[in-house]
């Protein structure tokens, strides 16, 4: 499971995203707080509207200062699966944290649909 710190730089978020192959990566801070996540047309948005860059400049560029889109809401571990559900209708994902908000992970709607189909042909 990927993820990328909030004072990472624009450069690194799209090496990483590009090298998992990800269109989309969740933010924590260095203390292991769920920050946010980040998609590619973010990091698209914040280059044409805000730069004229290239990659060297991108270094200058902090992931917590690209404004997001859409905020992807985060469920505590000890939420219902009815929860998750419910929040995988309208993200690719559900991130994960602790009661401290500390990033545990992610559950993918690929997960969910795994579980579901397991708990029905039961």
């Amino acid at each position: 499971m990927a993820n990328i710190y909030d004072d990472s730089n624009l450069r690194q978020l799209m090496e990483k995203l590009e090298y998992h192959g990800y269109t989309a990566i969740p933010v924590i801070s260095h203390n292991g707080e769920y920050v946010g996540t980040i998609a590619e047309g973010d990091v698209l948005r914040v280059i044409k509207n805000d730069y004229n860059m290239n990659l060297h400049a991108a270094q200058n560029v902090l992931v917590k200062d690209i404004p997001r889109r859409i905020e992807v809401k985060s469920v505590n571990a000890n939420a219902s699966m009815d929860d998750i559900i419910e929040m995988a209708t309208v993200q690719n994902f559900v991130p994960v944290t602790d009661d401290n908000n500390v990033f545990i992970g992610i559950v993918t709607r690929k997960e969910i649909i795994k579980y579901l189909h397991e708990h029905i042909t039961k």
